[in-house]
């Protein structure tokens, strides 16, 4: 007989079923050519082409209101890999987590069930301390990170962006999108001619800088004209050099004819980048109707694409209730049929499978009642619970300065639409639960800014 969980997930317990996450670098929520929220129509660009993700969004189900965990990749990857909130597991690059020393998604998923085969291929992050096979993996690239995919010093530049092209030409392999669509095309494989459930996991290094794209791709779009944002032709082109490739992991999976026993998931790692080399800023923001960008605690900087499709998953649906990245841990654990009551408390996401099947479902029990953002070094942390968000922003010695609330639901769009005065009660009742949840668990502070010698 069919466990609950089981008959949730809609499998036969004797194939668990596939999943492949894949993880996008600094795209924003608006950079798709197709809304991620029905309500706000203009919340994509006619410019960009993202045919095979717009058809992933066409397969299953889009959240209008998916979050990064983090405004920036490391913390987001490790929130990811743990099922933690960046507050408790690192908010910057270095973190004395160790993510070896607890629960991963590969961990979790052979704990369900022992014959799941688990890969990473792609950007792995910086100062993550452990490897991927020290975090459960069969198979990875190893230790990558940003100039693996390439950075300007990579690519023969003695500098930062600013001091080399706005653009590179790569006709080969650029950003790395194709061989790591490949290494993960093969695990697919050789999992499925074992007979081995597997999860892998494609991080791919674009739309993150140095902007590398081909010679074919960087013709067309200079050929379309002037994009609708503050980015280049060569920055569209190297977006639709990714979609390509997510393109061909699609067509693996119903070539291998797996379709109806994997989930798809695809997310990004923190917002898009408020601007991007060679871009004129005298055009529309990169995130638009987002206000803040990368690095930032507003939508801009972590409200991102999410999307999912497989077993069950109505086609075509659409999700209001927020998810997180950090939700990716529990749900896969439970996808895999793993026991709830097993997985350790310190796991902040909650499984998000129930709105998978119906996405009017209750949403999801999580720590503190909201979802969490911590960046104390730029002096904010940030809720969002139910329609509404709260941002908190501290002063230098530690103490809070102010917050500012939000109806994110009604209106994406934050700049000019603070309500704290007109929902006081609302905001404070927010405020407080934020702040017990970081105290809980021993988040960082902001540190008073170091003296100048004379």
């Amino acid at each position: 007989m069919q466990s609950a969980h089981a008959q949730l997930r809609g499998a036969d317990p004797a194939k668990p079923p596939n999943i492949v996450l894949i993880l996008t670098d600094d795209q924003g929520w608006s950079q798709l050519s197709q809304s991620m929220d029905p309500s706000f129509p203009d919340a994509k660009s006619d410019y960009l082409e993202t045919p095979r993700m717009v058809e992933l969004i066409h397969r299953g189900m889009r959240f209008t209101a998916g979050y990064s965990p983090a405004p920036l990749c490391t913390p987001t990857r490790r929130s990811i890999q743990c099922g933690t909130s960046a507050a408790r597991s690192g908010p910057e690059f270095k973190s004395d987590w160790v993510p070896s020393e607890h629960l991963t998604i590969p961990k979790a998923l052979k704990q369900a069930c022992e014959d799941y085969r688990c890969a990473h291929f792609g950007k792995w992050g910086e100062q993550m301390i452990s490897s991927p096979d020290e975090c459960g993996y069969d198979a990875s690239d190893g230790m990558t990170g940003n100039n693996t995919g390439g950075m300007p010093r990579s690519l023969g530049i003695d500098g930062g962006h600013a001091d080399g092209p706005p653009h590179f030409i790569d006709n080969v392999d650029p950003k790395r999108s194709r061989s790591i669509t490949t290494s993960a095309i093969e695990f697919m494989r050789q999992s499925v001619d074992t007979q081995k459930p597997f999860y892998v996991q494609v991080s791919y290094y674009a739309q993150h800088l140095s902007v590398v794209t081909s010679d074919a791709l960087l013709t067309k779009y200079q050929q379309k004209g002037t994009p609708d944002r503050a980015y280049t032709p060569a920055w569209a082109a190297m977006m639709e050099e990714l979609d390509t490739n997510i393109g061909r992991l699609l067509d693996t999976i119903d070539g291998l004819s797996i379709d109806k026993e994997t989930y798809v998931f695809l997310t990004a790692d923190n917002g898009g980048r408020g601007s991007v080399p060679g871009g004129d800023a005298g055009r529309p923001e990169t995130n638009r109707p987002l206000t803040g960008a990368k690095h930032s605690l507003y939508e801009g900087g972590v409200r991102v694409p999410f999307v999912a499709a497989g077993p069950r998953i109505p086609a075509g649906s659409v999700c209001r209730v927020p998810v997180v990245g950090y939700d990716f841990l529990p749900t896969f654990y439970e996808i895999a049929d793993g026991d709830p009551k097993r997985l350790p408390q310190e796991i902040d996401g909650a499984s998000i499978l129930e709105l998978l099947r119906d996405p009017n479902a209750k949403p999801p029990q999580r720590s503190a009642d909201a979802i969490i953002f911590h960046r104390p070094n730029r002096l904010f942390s940030a809720a969002r619970s139910g329609p509404n968000k709260l941002m908190l922003f501290w002063k230098r010695n530690g103490n809070v300065d102010r917050h500012e609330f939000y109806n994110v639901d009604a209106n994406p769009t934050e700049q000019g639409h603070d309500i704290s005065d007109e929902e006081s009660e609302t905001a404070e009742k927010l405020r407080d639960r934020l702040l017990s949840y970081l105290n809980s668990v021993d988040a960082d502070r902001p540190k008073p800014a170091k003296k100048r010698k004379r």
